[in-house]
């Protein structure tokens, strides 16, 4: 009979999935790439377009796109480093490896923004609230159960033949 140490965290029941991490992973690299070609290039002339007002709202915009970019790839290292044991569960949990905070975009802001400029925040915002609720649904030392993650990671064991 296998004794628990009650010194040692237990692993989560429910894990964010790799196959999800690398789905993120890969949205996120792509968002900052297009981010990076815009602002740096195609978005220079649009913004030489703007009043100075609205030109200093676009280079803060830019860099709350690149701010929430950086927060979540560095978040979904993490993960990636937990999965594959190089870091564990509960040091992975520690606050400066939560996802760091990104300031909201205020909507009456954005909407004076080039329509790629909004694009790309509302994208960067849209990625940051959904790896945000990803985070916070791992609140403390040990992940809140989810039915639905439950279903999930049962299925996705079913179909790549691990359970």
């Amino acid at each position: 009979m296998l004794m628990h140490d009650p010194n040692e965290t237990p692993e989560p029941e429910v894990r964010i999935t790799p196959r999800l991490v690398d789905s993120f992973y890969t949205e996120a690299m792509l968002l900052a790439d297009e981010a990076r070609s815009y602002f740096d290039d195609a978005g220079r002339e649009e913004r030489c377009t703007l009043d100075p007002f609205v030109r200093v709202n676009f280079a803060c915009e830019s860099l709350k796109v690149t701010t929430r970019i950086m927060h979540i790839v560095a978040w979904l290292l993490t993960q990636r480093a937990i999965e594959s044991g190089e870091i564990a569960y509960r040091e992975g949990r520690r606050p400066e490896r939560r996802l760091g905070n990104a300031q909201l975009s205020d909507p009456a802001v954005v909407a004076r923004l080039p329509e790629a400029a909004q694009r790309l925040v509302n994208a960067s915002s849209d990625l940051y609230a959904r790896v945000k609720r990803l985070d916070e649904g791992n609140v403390g030392d040990e992940p809140v159960a989810s039915p639905a993650r439950a279903l999930m990671g049962r299925l996705e064991r079913g179909l790549t033949g691990q359970g």
